[in-house]
């Protein structure tokens, strides 16, 4: 049986992108072959970094990527993922190609605002709607 490509698009590939990768790998297992990727890549973000071992799941190795490069190397998908949220709606990368395109829309952990905790809590809210929409999208429950 053929493996479902999915690729998960955000802008910077920091946080929401990684979240909906890790948790496809972990919930979907062999069934799927899943990447992310952003338009401007840049670093990962350490409170994501942080909810997502408490989750479980150590994505501190993992590196940014590129759409463009993505796209360079010839790569295909079944299903390309956006999650950017509502105010970046304009600048959320597309991925060329005949994939079914979704368009999901998360907070960016990035512009979250408040102390440390604060942070931590909005990401941790975030990241487990990111699992419950992997796991329902995906039929994975």
């Amino acid at each position: 049986m053929d493996k479902r490509r999915v690729l998960f698009v955000c802008v910077h590939n920091s946080a929401r992108s990684q979240m909906a990768e890790a948790f496809l790998k972990k919930h979907g297992g062999e069934r799927f072959e899943v990447e992310s990727a952003g338009l401007e890549p840049g670093v990962l973000n350490p409170v994501v970094v942080e909810v997502m071992k408490e989750a479980g799941i150590d994505i501190s190795r993992n590196k940014t990527k590129s759409v463009f490069d993505l796209y360079r190397q010839g790569r295909s998908y079944d299903e390309v993922v956006t999650v950017c949220d509502e105010s970046q709606a304009g600048t959320c990368p597309v991925f060329p190609g005949e994939a079914l395109k979704i368009h999901w829309v998360f907070p960016d952990p990035s512009g979250f605002t408040g102390n440390g905790d604060d942070k931590l809590a909005k990401t941790r809210k975030v990241r487990d709607v990111i699992e419950k929409k992997i796991i329902e999208h995906f039929g994975l429950a």
